[in-house]
């Protein structure tokens, strides 16, 4: 990842959440849940390497070369305008991380 800022916002964010949590429910079950699951979100929309899966499908069993990620940065830029390019990942993950956080928020707060 090359801007790690967005990473340590979020996982400063996470923290909030977790301290919030663990405040309200006095659950450290419900805590270590919030962790786990804020970990597996912000890895999945953050970390994956966009440069491998923003080109042809035919390439990804092959590495990336230098002229793909110049490409791949020239095009889609960095942080989350990569979200601007494609509407159709804006929807998938809109509605996969809304049904994760309605679940999570079932289970904290009931």
């Amino acid at each position: 990842m090359a801007n790690d800022a967005a990473l340590r916002a979020c996982l400063l964010w996470l923290a909030v959440v977790i301290l919030a949590v663990g405040i309200c429910t006095h659950s450290f079950k419900k805590m270590l849940t919030t962790y786990v699951l804020g970990l597996v979100g912000i890895s999945c929309l953050l970390l994956p390497d966009w440069d491998y899966f923003n080109r042809d499908i035919s390439r990804w069993p092959y590495p990336v070369t230098v002229e793909e990620r110049t490409e791949a940065a020239f095009l889609y830029g960095s942080g989350f305008s990569r979200f601007t390019k494609s509407p159709l990942r804006v929807i998938t993950y809109s509605l996969i991380y809304g049904y994760a956080i309605c679940k999570w928020w079932e289970y904290v707060s009931g």
